[in-house]
């Protein structure tokens, strides 16, 4: 098939099932070839198209927490006094850059996360 700019989401779909179908292509081959055509195709596609929401950094913490089976007591080394851990979990009081970095560490969270709230 020839492929062109993807404009959608029907075109989008096809793309995306062409590329599964061909993911594992050997490098040399046409299939190669156009495997990295989709890729680029579909990128292109989903920056203009699809929106991924914005994370709220303390819904992550939460969740994180949650996974880890931490409670909030456990934040106290990385966050403060539990009073302050309690107003940071509850949304009465902002994250400081200090304490957005040790939870970024600790939690291996992407940095971005933090960005709009820090």
């Amino acid at each position: 098939m020839n492929w062109k700019i993807l404009k959608t989401e029907e075109e989008y779909s096809k793309a995306v099932n062409r590329t599964m179908e061909i993911f594992h292509a050997e490098d040399g081959t046409p299939e190669s070839d156009e495997l990295d055509i989709l890729l680029l195709l579909v990128k292109d596609y989903e920056e203009k198209h699809i929106q991924i929401p914005e994370v709220d950094p303390i819904e992550a913490i939460k969740l994180k927490m949650e996974e880890k089976g931490l409670k909030d007591k456990d934040l106290i080394p990385i966050i403060g006094s539990k009073g302050h851990v309690s107003s940071i979990l509850s949304g009465r009081r902002e994250l400081t850059l200090k304490m957005a970095k040790k939870l970024k560490d600790y939690f291996q969270l992407p940095s971005d996360i933090f960005l709009h709230s820090a």
